[in-house]
């Protein structure tokens, strides 16, 4: 995975079956305090409405420690998963979808629920504004102090991250590296130094 989308900005689609009314939400939550605090907000939004499903992917699309979802009192399967599934193949991350469901009178049958709750999710992300996140790695790189000017200017140029300095005998650079990129940067890096930049290889990043 070189990227996942991610929202810009929060995005509301409308939808309307047999007289039921579907209002789709959806917003960049980066990890389960900030989803589970947009989901709260929602509800203190339409809190007459009969139902707020939702679903959250709120790390990296592959992150199955950070996704989550519920019907909130629809049938069993019918809404939250099919969310979640949604969102899953659509390669959006540190993303939260709630469904907010006012009852038109007339019943869907779980079918038809699923397909609601599906077209909802589809219709909001196919429509929301979205940028592209590179999931990094971090990495630690050691330089001395005559070399750090020339390293500093070739970073400044390059997509690498600088997370922090910590200025001691040497200079350890942290840095977040995209890994499809690193191993050309590394060997940059290597010819800049000419062997005398230690490097601490990347640990995954994506948790």
């Amino acid at each position: 995975m070189d990227y996942y989308l991610s929202p810009i900005e929060e995005q509301r689609f409308d939808l309307v079956i047999k007289n039921s009314q579907f209002i789709t939400r959806i917003r960049q939550t980066c990890g389960r305090a900030e989803a589970k605090a947009f989901i709260e907000e929602i509800r203190s939004q339409y809190p007459d409405a009969n139902h707020h499903c939702w679903a959250f992917a709120a790390g990296t699309p592959n992150n199955a420690h950070l996704w989550d979802q519920s019907d909130d009192g629809e049938p069993k399967g019918t809404a939250g998963k099919p969310m979640l599934n949604v969102l899953q193949h659509s390669n959006f991350g540190e993303t939260t979808v709630v469904v907010t469901r006012y009852f038109g009178g007339v019943k869907l049958g779980a079918g038809g629920l699923v397909r609601a709750y599906s077209q909802a999710v589809q219709e909001a992300l196919s429509q929301a504004v979205s940028k592209k996140v590179y999931p990094r790695n971090a990495v630690s790189i050691k330089v001395s102090y005559s070399l750090l000017g020339k390293v500093d200017y070739w970073l400044e140029q390059s997509d690498i991250e600088i997370r922090q300095k910590h200025f001691e005998t040497d200079i350890i650079i942290e840095l977040g590296v995209i890994p499809n990129s690193w191993p050309e940067q590394k060997a940059a890096l290597e010819n800049i130094g000419q062997g005398s930049i230690i490097f601490i290889e990347p640990k995954s990043d994506n948790t």
